[in-house]
């Protein structure tokens, strides 16, 4: 079993121990590389404690819980991957990492996740939430703590990832499976990136979705701005009428500005959201119906929260 560090109270001895190997190292002058590399495993030991060491005084010792220690000392700022191999002392940090993000839930994300959501958005020309993700233009050894709470339900949601993971099928009907089982819950990117296995192309199967298939799957800059940057969710398990799925963005927009982004029925907007409310979110409807030659117009939409417009449709 390797070797695990021995983080210390007293940093100061730790590096005066390791200038001390340092300075003693000679064995550079023997041609024996084998004596060599055993010269230098105390140095290297040192090293590791060392950086373990550096944390605050009564953090946990286990290298995992030195990671997010780490993580929340830092929220929202770009963490190399250099930095998590010294703070933990271990070999295997990427896998400490990695249980950080997709088994305990905490809000990690790699440069990776937001290369595929900024690639996306530039794809879609979706300029509010392109404008927000390049500001973290990292590479994909580089972390972000995104959100500095846990995900309580995460590893509940990680069992069924790994099922739905392991079928046969598609990207996209995978990610629709996943974002069906977890319907009204926040899902992130980093779920669907693993759902997909690291293919690229899940962003754009989400909001293929959404934009052509009709399902209310929503982002920060699709209709729901309290959600971070890379968080879906599917707001409710049903999908919207054929004809619905083809009201142009722009229109969309222009409908919801006019009404206020409110129900005009009722005043209910998406700041007014309880647990004991059924009403969840603001859909478009057609005064004149499709079937009665109604279109996508301004002039033909109104908004509508969901329970009256369900209401509209029962009447």
């Amino acid at each position: 079993m390797p070797r695990r560090s021995r983080p210390s109270e007293n940093p100061e001895k730790l590096r005066d121990e390791l200038v001390t190997l340092l300075n003693n190292f000679s064995s550079l002058r023997t041609s024996e590389l084998r004596i060599r590399v055993l010269a230098l495993v105390p140095a290297f030991h040192k090293l590791r404690d060392l950086g373990s060491s550096m944390m605050p005084i009564g953090t946990p010792e286990n290298a995992k819980d030195r990671v997010l220690a780490y993580f929340q000392l830092y929220p929202q700022k770009v963490i190399h991957g250099d930095e998590l191999m010294v703070i933990s002392g271990i070999g295997e940090w990427s896998r400490r990492l990695r249980e950080l993000r997709k088994q305990d839930g905490w809000w990690i994300y790699s440069g990776n996740t937001f290369a595929d959501i900024r690639e996306a958005a530039k794809a879609a020309r979706d300029t509010l939430e392109l404008a927000e993700i390049e500001v973290l233009d990292i590479r994909p050894e580089q972390y972000v703590l995104t959100r500095n709470e846990q995900d309580r339900e995460a590893a509940h949601r990680w069992h069924i990832l790994n099922g739905i993971r392991k079928r046969e099928g598609s990207v996209t009907t995978k990610i629709l499976e996943y974002l069906r089982a977890n319907a009204g819950k926040e899902v992130t990117g980093e779920e669907l990136r693993y759902l997909a296995r690291d293919k690229s192309e899940w962003a754009r199967r989400v909001r293929e979705l959404r934009t052509e298939a009709g399902w209310p799957i929503a982002t920060k800059s699709s209709g729901l701005p309290e959600l971070r940057i890379g968080v879906y969710v599917l707001e409710r398990d049903q999908q919207s009428e054929e004809h619905d799925r083809h009201i142009p963005d722009p229109i969309r927009v222009k409908v919801l500005v006019r009404d206020n982004f409110s129900c005009v029925e009722c005043g209910w907007n998406r700041s007014m959201v309880s647990p004991e409310d059924p009403r969840r979110f603001l859909e478009l409807h057609h005064l004149a119906q499709h079937k009665n030659k109604g279109q996508n117009t301004v002039e033909n939409l109104i908004t509508l929260c969901n329970v009256h417009h369900d209401g509209r449709h029962r009447s």
